[in-house]
């Protein structure tokens, strides 16, 4: 069949990669030419392009089992495996450290090889309609049809979803993040667990992100009602976080790396859940379905379930003119819990950061039995399959009156070491003083 994807993407390129493997032929029209010859790339329209990933099996599994010259691509770029053990996981698993600027790369160079496969640059106005079917797009003005077509165009598409938004909710949250590059020869800095270091202090929230050949990010994750701490979007004010941080002073500390972007923002984030429209022709897939905070690195995981099942089902012979039923389903089982547990955990994280403590009249979110698993050792084997997102969140009401057991008692998590959030308003407001006086360093923002 003649396959249409808006999007070239992570979710766009590598369906459209497997189901020209398949035989198909496909083209993806994306505005964004891809890298300029030079090398540099500034990825219109995708704020994450340049903000920090974690990428969970999911990833590479999709890769390996569907296009494995992409995952070798993107390891000769330097992406690197990372072997992880979840507990209570009976076999291990793979996650990789990347910027998702390099992983974006590596698909586009694989594509290249791919019989079948075409990217179209353009802008995608709407979608062709014949009796009651989507027959195709209009790019540019064009009229361009095929027998499918796959909104993979995120979280700004407005061809499938924008008006049949299922669950919604602001996140509550705003981040700030910078990247670097440790200086040749030297190892990583501190980590807090195989894939990155975090910390979670009074009022605002911290990782550290290590990816490919010495490049990691840093980033803040603050409320957004929390003004004060905008001041982090001045370079001067986010060193002096940086300094005052003991995980963060040995990352970022001069001798250790040099800064690689100015500071760079991310707000607007919402967790959303995009049903199918049960349209004939059309389908949607990754962030035109579901997005949630970054915070847990899932983005590109549920995309490469989604481009997973949605395979699933047409191997398994759906008809493609109709797959968006079926799918449809498959996404309501597996893909909308998972936004619905970011609406829960994210609002008790910013309820924690403004002071508020464990609601134990309501039932526990996942977040709070996770951290109970540090004072309650039996709730660990519980928690292997949703850390991996190979069980729902919903595999975790067993632990639940084990983590109850825990908050009755008193216990609640420590925060790490570092300011609280007064204290570390105070050091932000000095240090944008100083740089305004001409005592500090030059500021540098990036938007």
């Amino acid at each position: 069949m003649d396959v249409i994807i808006v999007g070239a993407g992570p979710a766009g390129l590598t369906s459209g990669a497997a189901l020209a493997r398949r035989g198909h032929r496909v083209v993806a029209v994306d505005r964004d030419p891809g890298p300029r010859p030079d090398g540099s790339w500034r990825r219109r329209g995708v704020m994450q392009f340049d903000h920090p990933h974690g990428f969970r099996p999911q990833v590479r599994d999709l890769l390996m089992a569907e296009w494995p010259a992409a995952w070798d691509s993107w390891v000769d770029l330097g992406a690197v495996p990372i072997e992880l053990s979840p507990p209570g996981a009976s076999t291990p698993v793979v996650s990789v450290r990347s910027r998702r600027s390099t992983y974006e790369r590596a698909l586009r160079r694989a594509t290249a090889d791919v019989d079948g496969i075409s990217i179209a640059v353009g802008h995608v106005d709407g979608l062709v309609e014949r009796h009651g079917a989507v027959v195709g797009v209009v790019v540019d003005g064009v009229a361009v049809e095929g027998d499918l077509v796959i909104d993979a165009g995120g979280r700004v598409s407005r061809l499938s979803a924008s008006n049949a938004v299922d669950l919604v909710g602001d996140t509550g949250m705003a981040y700030v993040t910078r990247t670097y590059r440790r200086h040749h020869g030297i190892g990583l800095g501190p980590m807090t667990s195989p894939v990155a270091w975090t910390g979670l202090f009074d009022g605002y929230q911290v990782y550290v992100f290590p990816h490919e050949n010495g490049h990691f990010s840093v980033v803040v994750v603050r409320p957004t009602a929390d003004s004060e701490l905008t001041l982090l979007r001045h370079a001067d004010a986010f060193d002096a976080a940086c300094r005052a941080i003991p995980g963060l002073a040995q990352w970022t500390d001069t001798a250790f790396s040099a800064p690689t972007s100015g500071v760079l923002a991310g707000g607007r984030l919402r967790n959303v859940y995009r049903p199918q429209l049960g349209r004939p022709g059309l389908v949607a897939v990754g962030d035109s379905v579901a997005t949630t905070a970054p915070t847990a690195g899932r983005g590109v995981a549920m995309a490469s379930m989604q481009i997973d099942g949605l395979l699933h089902l047409l191997d398994g012979g759906a008809d493609p003119a109709t797959v968006a039923v079926p799918f449809g389903a498959w996404c309501d089982t597996w893909i909308r819990p998972w936004v619905e547990d970011h609406l829960a955990i994210d609002a008790e994280a910013v309820r924690s950061w403004q002071g508020a403590d464990v609601d134990l009249t309501q039932p526990l979110t996942s977040a709070a039995i996770v951290a109970a698993a540090q004072a309650d050792e039996r709730i660990a084997p519980h928690l292997g399959g949703y850390m991996g997102m190979t069980a729902l969140p919903a595999s975790l009401a067993p632990a639940e009156p084990l983590a109850r057991a825990v908050y009755e008692s008193g216990w609640r998590a420590p925060p790490g070491e570092g300011p609280t959030r007064d204290q570390l308003v105070d050091l932000l407001r000095a240090a944008v003083t100083n740089s305004s006086t001409g005592t500090g360093a030059t500021s540098m923002v990036s938007a």
